[in-house]
């Protein structure tokens, strides 16, 4: 399917980043395979690359803060949605399927292999085989913690200084101040100075 729009004129994109069910076409191929080449640089890149890689993840991301640590291997979907708060830390295989933007604070942790997943797609077999998909936005505040293998599903939103921990799957909204652990996610406490 080449750059199409739907019945109501808007394209595939426009209707990804509103919400609202969409085919993959000729317009979001083109940007995914441009994120592909981009995050194979990067994870092509050595540890002495550190300009490389911030260079990369520059061109990549639509929006890298100051001071911001991300180590290969990563993975996107189109990367262009995808925004880091400044004086951050992505531990290894970050894995964000940003069909929806994902927006991360400052001063956050990502423990290795985290997947943030932003698209969704029909239960009905029939929308389904037809490829249609959905995307929900990710919100994750300032200097949240998220332990390794840590699974962030479509449409949550983590509050401030929140931790969850390692090989959690996070199914809807974290308040600030908890940790949160299991499958699905459960508040276990409240986080104090």
């Amino acid at each position: 399917m080449s750059g199409a729009t739907s019945q109501d004129g808007r394209s595939m994109r426009e209707r990804m980043l509103a919400g609202d069910p969409y085919m993959p076409d000729d317009e979001l191929g083109a940007m995914s395979r441009r994120a592909l080449g981009l995050t194979d640089a990067f994870n092509a890149t050595t540890l002495d690359e550190g300009r490389r890689r911030t260079e990369i993840l520059t061109e990549l991301l639509g929006g890298l803060g100051e001071g911001t640590v991300v180590r290969p291997p990563l993975r996107v979907d189109y990367g262009t949605y995808l925004t880091i708060g400044d004086h951050g830390f992505v531990n290894f295989g970050l894995v964000a399927l940003d069909c929806a933007p994902i927006t991360i604070g400052e001063h956050v942790q990502i423990g290795p292999n985290v997947q943030l997943l932003t698209p969704t797609h029909p239960v009905e077999p029939g929308p389904r085989r037809d490829k249609w998909e959905g995307a929900q936005p990710i919100t994750i505040g300032d200097n949240v913690w998220l332990g390794g293998g840590a699974i962030v599903c479509p449409g949550v939103t983590i509050g401030d200084d929140t931790v969850v921990g390692a090989g959690s799957v996070v199914v809807k909204d974290l308040p600030a101040g908890v940790v949160a652990v299991g499958n699905p996610a459960r508040v276990v406490k409240r986080v104090t100075d």
